[in-house]
């Protein structure tokens, strides 16, 4: 079994390659494609349909009339018949006809057609609950990814890492937070069960979950025979989803168990349509075996309880749980985080509906993941910039202009410089290739006859392409030399603008002008801002711009 972990997140340079290198090589799907003989323009539609069609596809006369498009034969001028009558007959009551067959309306009177009854509109949908939802990458798979960052040196997108983080669920985490009114109390409530760490947003839902999921984990049913029900029944209500025999309308447990069925397992379809979908069998074995079931008398032995009196209803269930489990397994929480798979599948409609918002919104803008994103790399150590002050990336350094004639280098590095600013979208291969080219392949040696041939080896660097590459890696980890992962193109940090020189003072009108000016020099300076990660509360792109980092250089369009 392969070590591999399931999520695939933590390969980057698999993420960022182009979608058809991920496919798997495939044999060509057309290969035994042989065509078709027939041939499918126009004319030959008659063919294919077994015969050609009267009156359509026929060649138009120069100069002429079409030919009759029917087998009634062209329209006389004017679009009259015999005696001057409009075709269709009459129009009744003087105006025109509804060409369905149907009369037309008068001025501001209804319409009387055979449309039939208009389209159902669609339910205003429910409000969504007033409750903060933050999306929070997985603590091991952004560590994983800083690592893979650091030992790259390769400069990512952000918002891209935050949308690859999105696609699937197992590479987030969802925190539901309550909201909070002036006087400090939650607008809506959070209750979450600690048996399978569901959240709901009453108390009532999260009992009668834990009751229809985990029942045998507090109570034990017991059947005992009893007297069937008296009187003769013909036919019962089944449900038409779930196949649940109801019993017949006229019963008096049958609204009850309706209701039930309802809460249960349709608690996210509207009542009224799951009532419709209830349906009336007259099947004789279908009747059988609801008097069958009603033979038997069902009650609940509670578990782990000494000397615990046995209830008979599901309602006596409930009350007993309420009363000495549900305040150890079902409590008011403020903040809750679950997994992203969790929340995918959460059993309250309103929360489920939340997260999936949640999730599409950031799909069209990932701000809120990727603020949350870049403080998690910000505490790895990583850096920010921006590409053409907009795109904002992640590095190992922050980008650093190396000024050849001021600052000592070796040869080896100022040669690295030079040709990546004289080749404006070179590589990293097409640097070490200039730098120090790969010898020719020597011929290879003699196979005997008979034996196998041996397997070629891949060609292991020479000494000048590792010292290129080894004085790259020193360029790229100062911040002098960029490498960016989604093209792979090298490029040097910018040299930074000049400062705009200050504006001189002028001299002062009055006498008390002049001297505030001087109590304003007096004063201590304010403390300038150190270059230190970004603060928690600011986005990704104010991150970058907080801190006096070097101007990035322009990354070039990719193709």
């Amino acid at each position: 079994m392969s070590n591999q972990p399931e999520n695939d997140l933590f390969n980057l340079d698999n993420l960022f390659a182009p979608a058809w290198a991920k496919e798997p090589a495939e044999a060509n799907r057309y290969a035994k494609f042989e065509g078709r003989e027939e041939s499918f323009d126009r004319g030959s539609r008659g063919d294919r349909r077994g015969g050609p069609r009267p009156g359509f596809g026929g060649p138009r006369r120069e100069g002429g009339p079409r030919p009759a498009r029917g087998p009634g034969g062209p329209r006389p001028e004017g679009g009259r018949g015999p005696g001057g009558q409009r075709f269709g007959g009459p129009r009744p009551g003087g105006q025109g006809g509804d060409r369905r067959g149907g009369e037309r309306r008068g001025p501001g009177g209804p319409r009387h057609d055979d449309r039939g009854p208009r389209r159902e509109e669609r339910p205003t949908p429910q409000p969504l609950p007033e409750v903060n939802l933050s999306l929070v990458p997985d603590s091991t798979g952004v560590d994983m990814l800083a690592k893979q960052i650091r030992m790259t040196g390769r400069a990512f997108p952000l918002f891209q890492i935050a949308l690859m983080i999105l696609e699937k669920p197992e590479r987030h985490a969802a925190t539901f937070a309550v909201k909070k009114n002036a006087e400090g109390k939650p607008v809506q409530p959070l209750f979450g069960c600690a048996l399978d760490e569901s959240l709901w947003l009453s108390e009532d839902d999260a009992v009668k979950h834990v009751l229809s999921q985990h029942l045998a984990t507090f109570y034990q049913a017991e059947r005992t025979q009893t007297e069937p029900p008296k009187g003769k029944y013909t036919f019962v209500a089944q449900c038409g989803m779930s196949d649940i025999i109801l019993g017949p309308p006229n019963h008096h447990d049958y609204q009850k168990k309706l209701q039930e069925l309802h809460a249960e397992r349709f608690s996210r379809m509207p009542f009224d349509m799951f009532k419709s979908r209830v349906k009336i069998v007259k099947d004789e074995a279908v009747v059988a075996k609801w008097v069958e079931d009603q033979s038997w008398k069902t009650e609940y032995i509670c578990l782990n309880i000494p000397d615990a009196p046995k209830l008979s209803t599901m309602e006596d269930v409930e009350n007993h749980f309420r009363a000495v489990h549900a305040p150890v397994i079902i409590k008011s929480v403020e903040t809750m985080t679950i997994s992203g798979k969790t929340a995918r599948n959460l059993r309250c409609p309103g929360l489920a509906r939340l997260y999936r918002i949640t999730v599409e919104d950031q799909r069209r803008f990932p701000l809120q993941l990727a603020t949350v994103l870049s403080q998690q790399f910000a505490q790895h150590g990583l850096q920010f910039f921006k590409v053409n002050k907009t795109v904002t990336h992640v590095w190992v350094a922050r980008p650093k202009y190396l000024d050849l004639e001021t600052t000592p280098v070796s040869d080896g590095v100022r040669k690295i410089v030079e040709f990546i600013n004289n080749n404006k979208k070179c590589t990293r291969k097409e640097l070490v290739e200039a730098l120090a080219p790969t010898p020719a392949p020597t011929a290879p040696a003699p196979v005997a006859e008979g034996a196998a041939p041996a397997e070629a080896k891949p060609a292991e660097p020479t000494p000048e392409q590792t010292a290129v590459v080894s004085d790259l890696h020193w360029l790229i980890h100062q911040g002098h030399v960029i490498e960016f992962a989604t093209t792979g193109l090298l490029e040097t940090a910018k040299k930074p603008a000049p400062r705009p020189e200050p504006k001189k003072k002028e001299p002062s009108a009055t006498p008390a002008a002049g001297l505030a000016e001087d109590r304003a020099a007096t004063t201590e300076p304010a403390p300038a801002l150190t270059e230190s990660a970004p603060p928690a509360d600011t986005t990704a792109a104010a991150a970058a711009e907080a801190a006096p980092v070097a101007e990035a250089p322009a990354q070039p369009p990719q193709s």
